[in-house]
């Protein structure tokens, strides 16, 4: 069991996209803007930091909304499944700030993720990266630990980090990035995905 690891993206894959969630109940269009539309994080983030200072929006109007949210259906069961199977670790560019909550849904995962920076009036003035290309690094780093890495994700952001895996599917990707990624197998429900995993993996899982 020890030898193979199992890398997830979280939105997307186990819980609702938060950016769109807080567009739709803040009515700014502007923030609907993901990994799926956008591939450069860095450009990605600066649009949204700037959004919320002209909006004044704080770190807890968007936690407020994160508390709102929980994870897609058949999510838990499917994650409970993989961590029976796997070494299972959620790599997100997400941020602890925003993501602590959804973990109380998942039952606590491994999560590396990246911080925010929030000034003395609850703003969120910038964020601190882990370190650049994690997803990707964080692979790279478990393959050479000499284990199997298997990974799955749905936007740009996550590419890097399937093509560095010895598997890598992507789940319910938008169609550009299907196109793109040609080479990457395409899943669309937690049932295929499974199916997936258990057809790659050297062990005999179920």
């Amino acid at each position: 069991m020890g030898m193979e690891v199992m890398c997830f993206d979280l939105e997307g894959v186990f819980v609702p996209e938060i950016w769109i969630n807080v567009a739709d109940h803040t009515g700014i269009d502007d923030l609907r803007l993901t990994t799926r539309d956008v591939p450069d994080y860095d450009q990605l983030m600066r649009h949204r930091l700037s959004i919320l200072d002209r909006e004044g929006l704080t770190i807890d109007d968007i936690q407020s909304v994160i508390a709102t949210l929980s994870p897609m259906p058949g999510a838990r069961d499917f994650l409970d499944w993989a961590r029976s199977q796997f070494q299972v670790v959620i790599l997100s560019d997400t941020f602890y700030e925003f993501a602590a909550p959804l973990m109380d849904h998942l039952g606590h995962p491994a999560l590396f993720a990246h911080n925010l920076t929030i000034d003395e009036n609850r703003r969120i003035v910038g964020y601190a990266l882990r370190m650049p290309d994690q997803k990707r690094a964080a692979v790279e780093a478990f393959r050479s630990l000499n284990f199997s890495v298997f990974a799955c994700g749905d936007s740009y952001n996550d590419t890097a980090m399937l093509l560095a895996a010895d598997r890598g599917f992507l789940f319910r990707p938008p169609a550009t990035v299907i196109e793109e990624f040609p080479q990457l197998p395409v899943t669309s429900t937690y049932d295929d995905l499974r199916s997936s995993l258990i057809a790659a993996s050297s062990r005999d899982i179920h």
